[in-house]
């Protein structure tokens, strides 16, 4: 599976085109638009979630609710555009000077962007690197999500911290870690329990009268993987490699650990790597613990996936730090743009979504892409073999 995503903040809206999806599978808009409006979603977020309504709809590759194998074009439209048709015309004769940003802002691609393409008008930039682009990667994601459901993979994700307030609550602490994700989804943060709610508002509230912002550490649990996805022979196959990079290419994620991550560099091997048992009832290998996180020498290994990702706080201050005019060189405050407090708690919803699309390719190379049928026939046949192994 290919895909490429299009699309500006303010533009008319964000689309995905990707190719080589198995044909065959059952497609509802509904089931997509659901993940769509948990993006949306979460104490801290600013006024253009008022605005937008976000909603897929496929162009082309599905036909009469199933994928059919001709790439898929799905759109997520920007109601907001309709404030911005002149701002953003594709039309020379509407140009205007004066409305060029100048004021690059600290921490996003503002002004390394301007650099590279040798622009001196930043909208150019900031209007593609905005993490407005990930409504279009959670529509991708659920249109992936609902791929692996057929194999029974399901993909949590709640929320461990918001600056400087930390969960209560641990996925550790949940027995169904299936329903990680509804328990989160109560929560105003998408902590795995509401009773931190009152002092997270307050908190965020207090943040955003200082004209600041917040980020956070999300985890992502996936369960139901087979193992064997990924392989050991090269770099660019190792799934641990190719989740962090997905997750990396987030907008504002700044890190991600598997496992322990980096409390295993301060432990004896001893109490980093899982020991390995048999059940002879289930005549399978499983693990005692699972410090690697569902991946070894880049492959799942079949126990649950725990990724963490940190995400920094939004670069959008509206009590903007200092900057430098990109025409004049003289010093001046970064530009504002309309932008949350914080985005943590959506951001939680679209690192599932990353996830998903990065698991279904591995899926698809591993039991084949040209359908669904296809796929479960090779996915039962390696079953048995490793019920035999």
């Amino acid at each position: 599976m290919r895909y490429i995503t299009a699309g500006e903040s303010h533009g008319r809206g964000l689309f995905a085109i990707v190719e080589n999806f198995p044909a065959g599978l059952s497609i509802d808009a509904e089931y997509i638009n659901t993940d769509l409006r948990r993006r949306q979603m979460g104490y801290g977020r600013g006024g253009r979630m008022k605005i937008e309504t976000d909603a897929v709809e496929f162009l082309s590759g599905v036909r009469w609710g199933k994928t059919f194998g001709s790439p898929i074009t799905m759109a997520v439209w920007n109601r907001d555009n309709k404030n911005w048709q002149s701002m953003m015309s594709p039309l020379a004769s509407e140009e205007n000077p004066e409305a060029r940003v100048r004021h690059p802002r600290p921490g996003h691609a503002d002004l390394g962007g301007c650099l590279k393409r040798n622009m001196h008008d930043v909208r150019n930039i900031l209007e593609r690197s905005s993490a407005r682009e990930t409504a279009i990667r959670v529509a991708l994601g659920g249109l992936c999500r609902r791929l692996l459901e057929h194999f029974g993979v399901s993909i949590q994700s709640h929320v461990c911290s918001i600056g400087a307030i930390e969960s209560q609550v641990k996925a550790t602490d949940i027995d169904d870690l299936t329903s990680i994700s509804a328990r989160a989804d109560q929560s105003i943060v998408r902590f795995l329990h509401t009773s931190q709610d009152d002092e997270a508002r307050e908190y965020i509230d207090t943040i955003r009268r200082q004209g600041n912002t917040l980020g956070g550490v999300i985890e992502i649990i996936v369960t139901g993987v087979v193992p064997g996805l990924g392989d050991y022979a090269s770099y660019g196959d190792k799934l641990d490699g190719r989740i962090g990079q997905a997750l990396l290419g987030m907008q504002a994620i700044k890190g991600v650990e598997i496992g322990i991550g980096f409390e295993a560099a301060h432990r004896p091997g001893s109490e980093v790597h899982d020991e390995i048992f048999f059940d002879q009832q289930q005549h399978r290998f499983y693990r005692g613990t699972n410090r690697a996180g569902g991946i070894e020498g880049g492959m799942s290994n079949g126990m649950p996936m725990v990724i963490r990702v940190a995400k920094k706080p939004i670069p959008t201050l509206y009590t903007p730090l200092k900057s430098v005019d990109i025409d004049t060189k003289e010093p001046y405050e970064a530009t504002i743009e309309r932008s949350d407090t914080t985005a943590v708690p959506a951001a939680s919803v679209i690192t599932e979504a990353i996830c998903a699309t990065v698991i279904a390719q591995a899926y698809m190379e591993k039991f084949g892409h040209d359908s669904l049928e296809e796929m479960l026939r090779n996915f039962h046949g390696y079953q048995e073999q490793l019920r035999h192994f």
